[in-house]
């Protein structure tokens, strides 16, 4: 899970498996898998370091944080 800000300063917390595309329009919009847009406050590389962290945590994506060093 990752936590993400909306436009309106509120957070949220949004499974990242769900998402299928980040892009900015100018602001950052998040499309998931079933259609649904958010935008939120988070630029696109910031995004892809909280998914890329989460996926880490969940040992998808290799080697979990806590055991790199």
């Amino acid at each position: 899970m990752v936590t993400l800000t909306r436009l309106n300063g509120k957070q949220f917390t949004l499974n990242a498996i769900y998402i299928e595309q980040v892009e900015s329009f100018p602001d950052t919009t998040i499309t998931l898998t079933n259609n649904k847009k958010l935008v939120v406050k988070e630029s696109i590389a910031e995004v892809n370091e909280k998914v890329c962290a989460y996926y880490q945590s969940i040992n998808v994506l290799g080697l979990r944080r806590d055991m790199e060093e």
